[in-house]
Order: structure tokens, then C-alpha cells, then sequence
């Protein structure tokens, strides 16, 4: 791959993407959505990778749309097109990734960085980030997935006052409110990351990637197709070798070594 935007580094089964245009407070031009989305789908098609930390380089998480690059009122260029050419198609492989996705917020995630973050399975931000939905302060509404999340996140009433008065909400409120799942000091963000993504990526890869398709369909289904879903999965992860080398590990009382297959 060629990545202009985007630094794309493996170790250990940790794959830690960094959006790099730390002078635009990593904001999305066409070249950035580009690249990550390529390098999420060589993310997903690559074995040794088994978790990924998605972070930002500088003083920002993502601070959205490049406003530089963005469709000028009343001309041609249209918003839709942005939307189902660049932003839906990464929100939708993110979401379906087979593998956990740890958003390390190290700074603003607003706009489209903030529907990033959120489509993400795991969000630990640092003291000082924030998250904004910003696309009301400019006349717009919320994309890239952000009206489907956060009312899951926050219910009806908090995901309209957050979407429609667009105030900044910092990370402590975050917590409390759902959005994040944990704060750190900022010199303590990438490390905790790491530990947390250093933990799924010595686990069972496929188990996590059906518990990530079994909770997002289990958010619009009955409890009869719950049911009948877990059976499907159940059955499928019953067929893998880390549920043999599981089972292996808890009869001899060692730590199960799992392969992610």
C-alpha cells in the first residue's frame, strides 16, 4: 500500500492505524478517506492482524470533514456522493471487521471523526479529547453513521440534544454518558490502548468477530431471533481450534494459547 495519510504499523497482532495530517487536526480530504480505507481492508484480509488501536496523530482524534474540500454551496458537487463513495463505506467495514477496533482518542473526534470513533467497538479517550457532533453549526445534520450510534449509546432525548445543539462533550461526560468506556491521562492513552488491544489480539479473533455480528444485529431483532442466531454462531464457533485449545487449557488449568483461528 501506498499511504499518503495514514501510518499503518504491526506489531505483535496489534495493528495501530494513526490518521496523519496532524496540521488539519487530521481532517478528512479525499486522499485520508482513501488511504483508510485501504488500510482497513488490508486489515481485514491480513491473519497476523488481530485487534487495531485507530488513533490520531498530534492534537486530534479526527476533526471531520476537510471543509477545504467540501462541496460549495449550490454547486454541482454533491454531499450524497461524499457519503456513499468515501465516508458509509468505511463506517460499514469498520462495523463489520472481524476483529476488535479500538478507538484511542487523543484529542477532538468531531463531525465525521466523532461517527469514526463511535462506529468503533471500544473507545478510550484521554483527559483532554472531546467529542463534537459538529455538522449542526454548520447547517447540516449528522452522517457517517452518528444518528444510528449514538441514539443506541444515549437513547432518543440525549442523541437529539447532543446532535442539535452541538456543544463539545468532553471526555469525563463521555464516560458518564456512555459514549467512551474509559478515561486516562493523556501521556497514559496509547499505552492503556496497546494493553487492551494486546489483550484481544492474544484471544479468540473469530469468537469476537461473531460476538461483534451477533450484538449489532441482536440491537434491531426479537428475542426468538436472538436465540436463534446465538445457536447459528454458537455452533460456528464450536468448529474453531481455539475452542478446542480453550477447552484444553481450562481441563490442564493453563492459559489457553489462542491461535485466532
Amino acid at each position: 500500500m501506498n499511504l499518503e495519510t495514514i501510518l499503518y504499523q504491526l506489531d505483535g497482532g496489534v495493528l495501530t492505524i494513526t490518521l496523519n495530517r496532524p496540521e488539519s487536526y487530521n481532517a478528512c480530504n479525499e486522499q485520508l478517506t482513501t488511504d483508510l480505507h485501504a488500510a482497513l481492508k488490508e486489515a481485514e484480509k491480513d491473519a497476523n492482524v488481530r485487534a487495531i488501536i485507530l488513533t490520531g496523530a498530534g492534537r486530534a482524534f479526527c476533526s471531520g470533514q476537510d471543509l477545504k474540500e467540501a462541496p460549495a454551496p449550490g454547486s454541482k458537487r454533491s454531499l450524497a456522493e461524499s457519503l456513499q463513495r468515501r465516508y458509509n463505506p468505511i463506517i460499514r467495514r469498520i462495523v463489520a471487521m472481524p476483529k476488535p477496533i479500538v478507538a484511542a482518542l487523543n484529542g477532538v473526534a468531531a463531525g465525521a471523526g466523532c461517527s469514526l470513533a463511535l462506529a468503533c467497538d471500544l473507545r478510550i479517550a484521554a483527559e483532554g479529547a472531546s467529542l463534537l457532533q459538529a455538522f449542526v453549526n454548520i447547517g447540516l445534520v449528522p452522517d457517517s453513521g452518528s444518528s444510528y450510534f449514538l441514539t443506541r449509546m444515549v437513547g432518543y432525548s440525549r442523541a437529539f440534544e447532543i446532535a442539535t445543539l452541538g456543544e463539545k462533550i468532553p471526555a469525563q461526560l463521555a464516560l458518564e454518558l456512555g459514549l467512551v468506556n474509559r478515561v486516562v491521562p493523556a501521556n497514559a492513552l496509547m499505552n492503556e490502548a496497546r494493553a487492551l488491544a494486546e489483550r484481544y489480539a492474544a484471544g479468540p479473533t473469530k469468537a469476537y468477530g461473531y460476538i461483534k455480528k451477533m450484538l449489532h444485529r441482536a440491537e434491531h431483532t426479537s428475542l426468538d431471533d436472538a436465540l436463534d442466531y446465538e445457536v447459528f454462531m454458537q455452533e460456528a464457533a464450536g468448529r474453531t481450534h481455539d475452542y478446542g485449545e480453550g477447552v484444553q487449557a481450562f481441563v490442564e488449568k493453563r492459559k489457553a494459547a489462542f491461535k485466532g483461528e
